[in-house]
């Protein structure tokens, strides 16, 4: 047995190893710690990567297609439209205040950035230059959010340095001005340039816009041969920016003689646009040089049919061959108070919408939709709700949902419309899966009616998808009402990013601006979608859907299912040109009419309603006959003009 003293000894060395091994368990914690702060600073910077460009459109595009995985083809697809965008020298003012000085090294490291998103990538590089401009710059101290997920976004952000980060941002206005700024600029320099030639200023204003849209830009390089002499030729060629050498091969002469120089504002060319021509000279690039061209047929296509100067004409036949729905008596002197509520017939953002009846007669259903004011003013909505109420209260239209009358009071928007209660094509597609090509073609040709009609009267739709379109009791098709409608001149162009991805034309996505024409992007993608059950341009991301959406349909290879000639319909409806559409061409939406799909089909029956649709729903009356609930007396009628809203 040890003496007391070895006891001691044994405790203390003890000790000694419980407290190193103490020791090594706090460094060891530190270490684990020290690894979780890597870990996590690594992840901070793995989403700020992820998030270095982004399109500076509106934040809910994520949200909207999150639920629209491959697997979920028809979940409920939310339409995003941003706030409204005017392009005034109070916004130029401040963008141009914004632009700031960057070193070479940084603009570099900006473009770079751009050139890897797939979005921004398809910007011009004059677009690109303009967003570089103005992007200006800001620090994020470490551990700082630069990003937080459940937030709305307006900015996107280029990462330069990575401590203590070193951003470059660049905020949604900002873009859209950018953007705007510049393709106005373009359009109107191009406008001006086909204005400046003599034999094209008789033409009607809109129709220098339409070429102006289908005149291609080339570019040229010093001692580039833009056209040679002796070859045949049938473009037209306006100089944009530069100079040229106009020379000719004589006989006996080695070298060719110049006979003078062409510089921005003049043109060569122009013969071949009547016929033939074969060139007399030829026309060599002096330095860099910039030329808007349009060959013979797409010349002839603009001037033969005037573009859209049958606008009147194709108004009136169209208000000839369809039956205006009147207004029921009851309703001219209804107050809100003397509708009974039947049932809540759906939820929506701002709302809901009640299956209504008259108190004096019962067998009169309507549909009302409540709005919140404070909802719609909260989220910069109230003058895309004030647009789609003023051009709703004129829409007529058989194959429209018809709007009859609307009233306020101090928290809510009443508006009382027709009550389709038969289902919207969603549900249908959703039951079946697809849509044979002879449902399609009716439902389609619905849809086409009221495009017609809204298109003969300026208006764009901008929302068209089989969600909002809705089967009445006859089982005829009718578009419903939407936040994106909006009213433009003929000739001009709006430039709000909104529709449903999947749905929207490229030049709303790149804020091209965009016209009447972006409607018939979406039919083609319409009837895509009936036959064959899913988007041509889909996924869960939906940066992707975007991205392929500007590649275009001619990326993509149609299904089998699909018949060539409704393939053939369907390509030419989703033309990246918006004036190369079915549809925008000369004779408007006559040549969607006589497209081969089309062949054989009534269109006269279908206005007349003579036709026997697809499916004759059975309407069944509402289960619970007693009335659940009255609206408030303290409301008013809203008028037309919507004032006081």
């Amino acid at each position: 047995m040890g003496t007391l003293r070895d006891l001691q000894f044994a405790l203390q060395l003890k000790i000694e190893e419980l407290r190193q091994r103490d020791t090594l368990i706090d460094e060891l914690e530190l270490e684990l710690d020290t690894k979780d702060e890597l870990i996590r600073r690594l992840q901070e910077e793995l989403d700020r990567y992820r998030a270095t460009v982004s399109l500076p459109g509106p934040s809910t595009v994520s949200g909207a297609c999150s639920a629209q995985g491959e697997d979920q083809p028809r979940a409920k697809r939310k339409t995003v439209i941003s706030e409204p965008f005017t392009l005034s020298p109070v916004t130029l003012a401040v963008v141009s205040h914004r632009s700031c000085d960057k070193s070479q090294a940084s603009q570099r490291l900006i473009q770079a950035a751009f050139m890897k998103n797939d979005l921004l990538k398809n910007l011009s590089e004059g677009e690109i230059r303009g967003i570089i401009t103005c992007m200006y710059p800001t620090t994020i101290n470490q551990g700082c959010y630069v990003i937080q997920e459940g937030t709305k976004g307006a900015q996107a952000y280029v990462l330069e340095a990575q401590l203590d980060s070193k951003l470059w941002v660049i905020d949604r206005r900002s873009y859209q001005t950018v953007l705007t700024q510049r393709s106005l600029k373009c359009l109107s320099h191009s406008v001006e340039l086909l204005s400046s030639v003599p034999f094209l200023q008789p033409l009607p204003q809109d129709v220098i816009m339409k070429m102006s849209d289908l005149m291609k830009e080339a570019h040229y390089t010093e001692g580039d041969y833009i056209s040679r002499q002796g070859a045949t030729g049938d473009t037209f060629y306006i100089i944009s920016k530069g100079q040229v050498k106009v020379s000719e091969k004589r006989p006996g002469h080695e070298d060719q003689i110049v006979l003078f120089k062409l510089s921005e504002k003049q043109w060569f060319g122009e013969k071949a646009l009547w016929g033939e021509d074969v060139r007399n000279a030829n026309v060599i690039a002096a330095g860099e040089v910039t030329c808007l061209v349009i060959d013979r047929k797409t010349f002839k296509d603009v001037i033969d049919g005037l573009a859209f100067d049958c606008h009147h004409e194709m108004q009136q036949s169209h208000e000839s061959r369809v039956e205006l729905n009147k207004d029921p008596t009851l309703l001219s002197s209804s107050t809100l108070s003397d509708f009974h509520i039947i049932s809540t017939l759906a939820v929506g953002e701002f709302g809901h919408i009640d299956l209504v009846r008259l108190k004096s007669n019962t067998k009169c259903l309507f549909a009302m939709r409540v709005l919140k004011k404070k909802l719609i003013l909260s989220n910069g909505q109230r003058e895309h709700i004030l647009r789609e109420g003023r051009i709703l209260m004129e829409a007529h239209c058989p194959f429209i949902v018809r709007m009859y009358k609307t009233f306020i009071d101090s928290e809510c928007l009443y508006i009382l419309t027709e009550a389709c209660l038969c289902g919207d094509l969603c549900s249908v597609l959703k039951e079946k899966g697809t849509l044979d090509e002879c449902s399609t073609r009716f439902y389609t040709a619905c849809v086409l009616e009221a495009l017609n009609f809204l298109h003969s009267r300026g208006v764009i739709y901008r929302d068209l998808k089989p969600e909002n379109v809705l089967l009445d009791e006859h089982g005829y098709a009718k578009l419903i009402g939407s936040r994106c409608l909006k009213r433009v001149e003929v000739g001009k162009k709006t430039w709000t990013f909104c529709g449903t991805p999947g749905y929207m034309a490229p030049e709303i996505i790149l804020n091209k601006g965009h016209s009447l024409s972006a409607d018939f992007w979406s039919l083609g993608i319409f009837v895509f979608e009936l036959l064959s059950g899913g988007l041509a341009f889909s996924g869960s991301d939906p940066m992707k859907i975007l991205t392929a959406t500007i590649h275009g349909i001619d990326q993509i290879d149609l299904p089998n299912t699909i018949s060539k000639s409704a393939s053939s319909l369907i390509r030419k409806l989703c033309r990246t040109n918006p004036s190369e559409r079915l549809g925008s061409l000369r004779n408007g939406v006559k040549d969607i009419e006589m497209h081969i799909w089309f062949e054989g089909f009534k269109w006269e029956g279908l206005c007349k309603r003579t036709l026997t649709p697809p499916v004759i729903p059975k309407v069944k009356s509402p289960s619970n006959t007693s009335t659940c609930g009255h609206y408030t007396k303290d409301s008013v009628e809203l008028c037309t003009t919507w004032d006081n809203f």
